[in-house]
């Protein structure tokens, strides 16, 4: 593992970086202050094939984008053997599930052993503070953070339900209520948050489907569908 200094880079080798993560592209579009006060919280990453990155039972602040690389989730189911359920590709997020919900690492995270090498680029989303403090970031800010953060756990979720059909989760996130209220207001940024969570539970529970085998044995999700 390598940790870089991302105050060392030049401006033009961080945005290369951060091509290809749509949220900080929309900060840095939308309000130069607060792209700027995440970069503080912010560290880029080299791991070798095969290092561990994530270990289930882990608690940070922390999430993390792929910038180059393939990653690999694994679980194990209750004869502690070892099932890799998920792929993480570049541009993905991973690590937000523990975040959003407070709680532990809920799978190991390691560099798939055919990529030479992967580059993280992280984020201590502790500085975010309670949903309604916007010491560190504004309220538009928080808002690009939940609509990106519920594009990506629908996406997810709309991926196991393409591919597991006749679960009985694959319905479920489309049952959630969506928000019809003023738009850009605090009410909103609330909404957005609880659907985050209810998303992200429900990701969870995915992850114990798999982890107890209810899945066909050996059947593992496409690189893309990561959790």
């Amino acid at each position: 593992m390598k940790i870089l200094d991302i105050s060392t880079l030049n401006e033009e080798t961080l945005e290369r970086v951060l091509r290809a993560i749509p949220f900080y592209k929309s900060v840095k579009k939308s309000n130069e202050e607060d792209y700027q006060a995440l970069l503080r919280y912010s560290r880029i990453i080299q791991f070798d094939s095969g290092e561990t990155i994530l270990r289930k039972g882990q608690k940070d602040s922390w999430s993390y984008f792929l910038v180059k690389g393939q990653l690999v989730v694994t679980v194990q189911d209750h004869g502690d053997n070892t099932q890799h359920i998920n792929y993480v590709t570049p541009g993905e997020v991973f690590g937000d599930l523990s975040v959003l919900l407070s709680i532990s690492r809920t799978a190991d995270v390691s560099v798939d052993e055919n990529s030479r090498e992967a580059v993280i680029f992280g984020t201590d989303f502790s500085k975010f503070g309670n949903v309604t403090n916007f010491n560190v970031v504004s309220l538009q800010t928080k808002l690009i953070y939940y609509r990106h953060t519920i594009d990506t756990l629908r996406w997810k979720l709309e991926m196991y339900r393409s591919k597991y059909a006749d679960n009985p989760l694959s319905n479920r996130h489309r049952e959630m209520k969506l928000f019809k209220g003023q738009k850009n207001s605090p009410e909103e940024l609330m909404a957005l948050h609880n659907q985050c969570i209810d998303f992200a539970r429900l990701l969870l529970e995915w992850t114990d489907t798999f982890g107890n085998l209810s899945i066909v044995a050996g059947e593992v999700p496409e690189p893309g569908m990561a959790l």
